[in-house]
This record gives C-alpha cells, structure tokens and sequence, in this order.
C-alpha cells in the first residue's frame, strides 16, 4: 500500500503509518505459528494456520524452486480476510442504519417483516432466507454505497475489451460505485433510494444483470457473500426487533474511501428501545 504515500496529507501519513502497524503485527504473527508448525504443533484452526501449512505443503512436494506465497503475499491475504469478513459487513450495517434512518417508511416495513417471521426471538438461520423486504433494503444499500468502491484485474494475455486491445500484464480498474450510479443502466431515479428495484431479484434490477458487483464477479467474486449477508440480515433483524432509530441532527451525509465507504463525520444515530 504505497500509494498511501502519494500525497503527504495527515490522513495519509496516518493510514501509512496504521498500515506499518498492522503489517509488523502480522510479521510477528506469521513468524510465531510458522516456527509452531514447523516444530510439529497443530494450527489447523483457523484460516492462518491453513494458509501456511498449505503454503508450506506446496513448497515441500514441489522443491524450492516453487516458493508458493511470499510472507508478504501471506500478509495480504490476512488483510484481505479482515475487510472481507468484517470490515465489510460492518460498513453495509452502518449504511443500513443511515439509510432506514432517512426513510423511516422503510424502517416500518423490515420492522414489520421481521417481527412477523420472528417476534422478539432470536432470528433462526433458515427464517433469514424469507427475508424478503430486508433483502430488497440491503441489496439497494450495497447498490448505493458499496463498501469497496472499486476491484482491479490485471491481463493474463492479450485480450479485447469493447473496442480497445490491452496487452498481458495490463492492470484494469473496475468501478463499482460508477456502475451502481450509472442512469444508463439503472434509470433516472439511480440515486434515490428504492428496494423495490430488487423486488423480482439481482437480474432483473437493472438493464444490465452484472452490473451488480458489491462482491465482485468471475471467478474470483468473493467467496464469502452468502455469510456476509446472513450476518447482515441476522443484525439488521436484532436491531428492528429491539430499537427504532433516527438519524441525530449532527449527521451530515459525507460518504467517502479510506479503504471502504464510510460516511466522513461519522453516523451519529440515536436509537430508541421498543
């Protein structure tokens, strides 16, 4: 993440220097369990552990000359687990809350859902998938505010896109957020809030069906979206059943990039017990 450097602002400077921060702790990290595997011990328990001993596996049965990942390679894919299966799960909760915050109308209706299907119960696993209005407000609220605003893919070979040829090895960036507010494919009303698009599913939301990419697409579409979004639907549902909210009069709408969307002064909600 060098990029952090390019211009010397203090958020820059401060994002470099949490950046060097969380690298050297999953320096310290990553030393600690190799040595742990290589002394015999068992680190089948979490995703660290598997990404090593696999990694280590690979250089094993394939010589040196096959190094598999790289510590910093190792480092990244860490990264990437933390803004995968949290960072971004709690973005779109914030921006779900800011949202039905501003449309209260909304906020009755997964209200409403909710407590039909689960009264003040816990929401059980298999009710989430009847989640249809929830589904609707969330899929609006990652087509409006996507955690990650863009993904790059780089060329493996010569390859045509629309009218222009790109070689192998060229890095391509894809945004999302310029496609989630296209009116070309989404229509006149594309910035306002509306579920209801989602209302006969993804594909049939927009004029184009892959012009959704909240989790990516391909190939490489990220792996965890199904649980992303049960643990969203499984908080949006405790919260409804437990507090009405709205937004406090020092909220000001600011979204903006420091990795993922976030709103730029905070989301100041007031909540009210139910």
């Amino acid at each position: 993440m060098l990029y952090f450097r390019s211009l010397p602002t203090p958020n820059n400077k401060r994002m470099y220097q949490v950046n060097n921060e969380v690298e050297s702790i999953l320096h310290g990290l990553i030393a600690k369990r190799t040595k742990a595997i290589k002394e015999g011990e068992s680190t089948k328990d979490d995703l660290l552990g598997l990404l090593l001993e696999s990694n280590m596996r690979h250089t094993y049965d394939n010589g040196q000359s096959s190094m598999g990942m790289t510590n910093e390679d190792v480092i990244e894919e860490c990264k990437t687990f933390y803004f995968a299966g949290m960072e971004t799960t709690s973005v779109l909760l914030m921006w779900t809350m800011i949202v039905l915050s501003m449309h209260p109308e909304w906020q009755d209706r997964a209200r409403e859902e909710v407590l039909s299907l689960f009264g003040k119960n816990k929401p059980g696993y298999e009710g989430l998938n009847r989640l249809k209005t929830v589904t609707m407000i969330l899929y609006e609220v990652l087509r409006l505010y996507p955690p990650s605003i863009h993904f790059s893919r780089k060329t493996c070979k010569k390859v045509l896109i629309g009218d222009k040829r790109y070689p192998a090895g060229m890095m391509i960036e894809l945004s999302v957020l310029l496609m989630h507010h296209d009116p070309d494919i989404w229509g006149s009303d594309v910035h306002e809030f509306k579920p209801e698009r989602f209302a006969e599913g993804i594909s049939k939301a927009s004029r184009n069906s892959g012009a959704f990419l909240p989790f990516g697409w391909g190939p490489r579409i990220c792996i965890g979206q199904n649980f992303a979004l049960a643990e969203a639907k499984m908080a949006i549902c405790m919260i409804l059943q437990r507090f009405d909210f709205v937004l406090a009069p020092s909220y000001t709408h600011a979204p903006y990039t420091v990795v993922t969307l976030h709103p730029m002064h905070g989301a100041q909600i007031r909540l009210g017990l139910i």
